[in-house]
């Protein structure tokens, strides 16, 4: 055997003491190769994944009205379209991730394994995320009120007892953006002036470059003029509700200051937040079960009080699925007798601890100016039985802790048709993950 490796080389083990020869083995990244990989997309989620979950919804939609107004035809020249089926189950995970922003969104589509899974290989910008967001407001709420309604005839939640509460959310406004009418009325003048200057002037540079300078201009001097114009039709409806309620309260509306208009977002109002402070805002308000935390319907309204907004959340549920509810769930500041007295006439018993007044009275005793309904409210409260059903009233905030903790209570998008639809896609995303959870509860 000897003979076979007499040729070899004679192994020479190193020196202890030298350390080690020749140089050392590493792996470096190396980030200018080309590489070809190959991945199964399937197996990006997991198949408990609530990605999973929002694409089963979607795919039990009908979509035929959406897919009606796309131009795009098999036989005829033009791009496809991004399907809406898909970029309802992006805005929908979105939510449920806390993402609001159409651009943010735009990014995780090509990064984010989940978001990936979702896009299938198709790619999406944020133009037609924010376009499809904004301009199915109308639909979305449909979309809930199905929903709703499927959820119901399934037998998973009972639409006799709801529970109303509002929560206030950051508007995408400066405060510094808020103008008296004085202020406005010049702004106003020189965004006129400023228009017509730019309208008038003929640039001497006859290249596309300066042809595309003056449009871009005359473009940002018409968004201008516009939201000038708006912040003063929203300072017209102020004043006139200031004046309404000088009416019944001149002392008090007397020491408020004069009123004023964002020229960023027109229609949003400054509010007293929940911790003390005054912040331009929203006042969203939704109508939940309060077992099961399902949103029945929401609104966002530019008055940061809550009083009054009982009624018309009432009949915006009976719109929606042809009943009122028999128990609605209400905190103090939403008592307006006339409310009390229309939904005792419909039918709807109220649940609301009546206001200890100043005199110290007991506020369940009967007073002279009682229609009814009133008087059957207050013997109801009075009871132990009504104090309990009040109770479950304190579940429904749990619909505004989730809506915190996912950094969705300050809005990207201004206007209230936005905000609305930027609302109802957080409410129809909470349904579907409570369903999962509801179903869930039935099988065990």
């Amino acid at each position: 055997m000897s003979e076979l490796f007499e040729h070899l080389p004679e192994h020479v083990p190193a020196a202890s003491s030298l350390g080690p020869a020749g140089k050392a083995r590493l792996r470096e990244p190396v980030r200018d190769e080309v590489r070809l990989e190959v991945f199964d997309l399937d197996s990006l989620v997991g198949a408990a994944h609530p990605a999973r979950t929002i694409w089963s919804y979607v795919e039990g939609v009908d979509f035929s009205s959406f897919e009606a107004e796309v131009r795009s035809r098999a036989g005829l020249p033009g791009m496809p379209r991004t399907s809406p089926r898909l970029l309802l189950a992006l805005w929908l995970y979105a939510t449920s991730d806390g993402v609001g922003s159409a651009r943010e969104l735009s990014r995780l589509c090509g990064t984010d394994p989940a978001y990936r899974w979702l896009c299938g290989g198709v790619s999406v910008n944020h133009h037609a995320l924010s376009d499809f967001r904004t301009a199915q407001a109308g639909r979305l709420a449909g979309l809930l009120a199905a929903h709703v309604a499927s959820l119901s005839a399934a037998g998973l939640i009972d639409l006799d007892e709801i529970a109303q509460d509002g929560v206030k959310v950051r508007a995408s406004a400066g405060a510094a953006s808020f103008r008296r009418r004085r202020t406005l009325a010049g702004e106003l003048v020189k965004a006129q002036a400023l228009l017509e200057r730019l309208g008038a002037d003929e640039d001497g540079d006859p290249g596309a470059a300066g042809r595309r300078r003056q449009a871009r201009r005359e473009c940002a001097a018409r968004d201008r003029l516009g939201r000038v114009e708006a912040a003063l039709a929203a300072l017209g409806e102020a004043e006139a509700l200031r004046e309404k309620r000088a009416k019944t309260s001149k002392a008090r509306t007397e020491r408020q200051k004069e009123p004023r208009a964002s020229t960023s977002d027109p229609q949003a109002r400054v509010m007293k937040m929940a911790d003390g402070g005054f912040r331009p805002a929203w006042n969203v308000q939704f109508a939940s079960l309060p077992g099961s935390g399902i949103v029945l319907a929401l609104s966002v309204g530019a008055v940061g009080s809550d009083r009054g907004l009982a009624e018309p959340m009432a009949r915006r549920i009976e719109a929606s699925f042809g009943r009122r509810p028999a128990r609605h769930l209400l905190d103090g500041g939403y008592q307006a007798m006339a409310d009390i007295e229309a939904a005792h006439a419909a039918g709807t018993a109220i649940y609301s601890p009546p206001l200890k007044p100043k005199s110290g009275i007991d506020p369940h005793l009967p007073r002279a100016d009682d229609g009814p309904g009133v008087l059957e409210w207050r013997r109801r409260m009075a009871s132990e039985e009504a104090k309990g059903i009040y109770r479950n009233r304190s579940r429904c905030e749990l619909l505004h802790a989730r809506m915190r903790n996912l950094r969705l209570d300050r809005l990207f998008v201004r206007g209230q048709a936005k905000v609305e639809a930027w609302m109802t896609c957080f409410a129809l995303t909470m349904n579907i993950l409570a369903e999962r959870r509801l179903r869930a509860t039935r099988a065990a």
